[in-house]
Formats: C-alpha cells, structure tokens, sequence
C-alpha cells in the first residue's frame, strides 16, 4: 500500500520538484501551499507523514506543528528550514516536529530521513507489545502510549514517549547515543548532532521533578541509562 504524504510549502517551485520527486519514489503526495491548507487537508484524510517548511503564510510550519499535536496528532512531521541554529532546532521539536532538515537539502538525504520516520512511527507495532513495563516507580502503557511516575501522568510527546520507550526496554543497560538513534529516529544523525541530548533533557525535566529520585542518568563519554539509583 502506498504511503501518503502531506507536502506543506509555499515556494512553487520546490513544492512542485518534490512532489514529483516523492511521487517517482511510490508515494502518494498531497500538497499544500501554506499551513491553512495543509491543516484542512489533514483533517480531510490524516497522511502516513507530514513534511512541512517553517516559513509559510497565514500558518507556518512551526504553528502548524502545535495545532496537530494539540490535537492529539502522532503523525511524523520532518520541518524543512533555510534555518540552521540550534535554538532554531529546538524551536521546532518544542513544537512537535519529530525531525528537522536544513535548507538547502540533498534529495537522498531528504528520502532517508521520511524512510526513517516511517519506520520509527511503526516501532510499536511491530514490537507486537500492548503490555506494560516499568523501572522503580515509572509505569509505562504501552498500548495506550502512556507513562506515569508514582500517581503522576507524564505529558510526553510521540517523540518523548518513543526514546523513554526504549530506555525502559534497555534497562538498566546503558545506551550510547547509536543505539538511541536507530532505536527512536531509525537514522544515525552523527556525532555533531544534538538532537539526542535536546531530546534527553525534555524528558528529564518532565521523569525527574523535585522530590523524585533521578531515574534517567547521564554515563559520561557512554550513554544514557534508565534505572534506580
């Protein structure tokens, strides 16, 4: 079956070129010229993944991101942005963008990084596991992808809940950041990369809040581990 995908970008011509380009590679695109659009053909029939650009008009890419994960969206969304700072970056998965692709883009590069989405966002069916697991007082469903610390629910992103996901499968074996990569995003974005560690500290602040013992812990020069103690 072929996967849909909503293309969201106002410039004509890339809009036009990738569109062609996704559709030689066998998928079904639908495309929009701004985020108004794009958020009325969402809600028309919800795509397999969203590749959205930041600046666009009368809804950009970035509150076009907000709307569908205050909507309870999981729908993978790649943000494509001439862009390139890291607070720009976190900008955008603070949003909810589960991915960021800097303008100007190999089309390879593009490809891959939509083939890895996909893969992750199927990560939990195919694992074949609705049960629960648990490290100390963290509970997870996952099923129902949700997550509690004691009596405490934890407001976790798609992203958020995917890495926590396999830090409580690795448990309490420390996980290098190549691990994390392939287990959550399906794609190795490099040493330079600090999507990881953005990634990391979103989900400490919202396991470890005051008065709770850390769970998630740093391994200098290793990894990350989830454990007691």
């Amino acid at each position: 079956m072929a996967i849909n995908v909503l293309l969201a970008e106002d410039d004509r011509s890339v809009r036009t070129s990738l569109a062609r380009a996704l559709e030689l590679e066998g998928y079904n695109v639908t495309v929009a010229e701004n985020g108004e659009v794009a958020l009325a053909a969402f809600r028309d029939n919800e795509p397999d993944v969203v590749i959205a650009d930041w600046m666009m008009p009368y809804l950009d890419g970035i509150t076009l991101c907000q709307r569908l994960r205050s909507a309870r969206s999981y729908t993978p969304i790649l943000m494509l942005t001439a862009r390139t700072d890291l607070g720009d970056r976190v900008t955008a998965l603070d949003a909810g963008a589960d991915d960021f692709l800097a303008k100007p883009f190999a089309l390879d590069e593009l490809l891959a990084r939509l083939r890895a989405l996909l893969r992750r966002s199927s990560y939990g069916d195919l694992q074949g596991d609705s049960g629960e697991r648990s490290v100390g007082n963290l509970r997870l469903d996952l099923g129902g992808r949700r997550a509690w610390r004691g009596e405490r629910e934890l407001s976790l992103t798609k992203t958020e809940f995917d890495l926590v996901e396999a830090l409580v499968r690795q448990s309490p074996t420390v996980c290098t950041p190549t691990m994390l990569y392939d287990m959550v995003w399906g794609y190795d974005f490099g040493p330079e990369s600090k999507t990881l560690a953005v990634f990391i500290g979103y989900v400490r602040r919202k396991l470890d809040q005051e008065g709770d013992s850390p769970l998630l812990h740093t391994v200098r020069g290793v990894g990350y581990a989830l454990r007691e103690g």
